[in-house]
């Protein structure tokens, strides 16, 4: 049973964008980097450490990005979350945790590389990358994040743009994206087939389940539709993408009863 526990890219997680992070490597003197309980526990497992966000943290361990990411969807790994200050254990108490739930063959760590191309696959939003501030969960395809209750009494803020949006009045929307060729990374530009530039991609990365680019991205509503043949325009080159549905990988969470 797929448990991907890799605890991948929580909603509103605000994070540098990965694929910058995974060039900054720790040899950078004047970096003053935090690190989590686990640091040690990391080197100890063989973790590749990384600058991210204004942490020390794993990009990967022993067994490569491949292998980490293909293990979590078929059996389980763990990832350190604690530099999101969400670690519900005390600090001392964090690596006798680790070490415990290693015990089960079943476990691997799982690092940064892992984690964004495991979210990506599952259509889940990077903070920073996929939505900020100024993206409203209509555009951002996460409308089921307002329930029936608020959209009736219209007590959350920015409800007198949102709701009109929800009755189809937006510009833009969230859009997956698949593509064969060059993989499609943030920045690169979406065009219509006439070669106009609509939008931009905001993640993207090889697909280690599907053996197929993937990525995500905002163009108009009018090209938003599942199906929907766009182009990319990769290292200077145009090539074909096609509009699809997320997640790219069907999810089957594992859910605590």
């Amino acid at each position: 049973m797929q448990r991907a526990v890799s605890m991948v890219a929580h909603l509103g997680l605000r994070l540098q964008a990965l694929p910058s992070a995974l060039g900054r490597p720790l040899s950078c003197a004047q970096d003053v980097l935090r690190r989590t309980p686990l640091y040690d526990f990391h080197l100890a497992h063989g973790g590749k450490m990384v600058a991210y966000a204004g942490w020390s943290l794993p990009v990967q361990y022993r067994d490569s990005h491949v292998a980490s990411h293909l293990h979590t969807r078929r059996h389980c790994s763990l990832f350190d979350v604690s530099h999101m200050l969400q670690i519900s254990v005390p600090a001392a108490g964090a690596v006798h945790l680790a070490t415990a739930l290693l015990e089960n063959p079943e476990v691997k760590l799982a690092g940064l590389a892992a984690r964004d191309s495991l979210r990506l696959e599952a259509g889940l939003c990077l903070y920073g990358s996929d939505i900020d501030e100024h993206t409203t969960p209509v555009e951002g395809s996460l409308s089921w994040t307002l329930g029936k209750r608020r959209r009736t009494a219209m007590d959350f803020p920015g409800a007198s743009v949102i709701l009109p949006q929800l009755k189809g009045k937006v510009q833009r929307r969230r859009v997956g994206l698949m593509c064969e060729g060059a993989p499609m990374r943030a920045h690169s530009p979406i065009l219509n087939m006439e070669g106009t530039m609509i939008g931009t991609v905001t993640s993207g990365c090889p697909s280690p389940c599907l053996k197929k680019n993937v990525a995500m991205g905002y163009v108009p509503c009018e090209y938003s539709r599942p199906g929907t043949p766009l182009l990319v325009e990769v290292r200077r080159k145009q090539q074909m993408a096609v509009v699809s549905k997320m997640p790219f990988v069907t999810t089957n969470y594992y859910t605590l009863k």
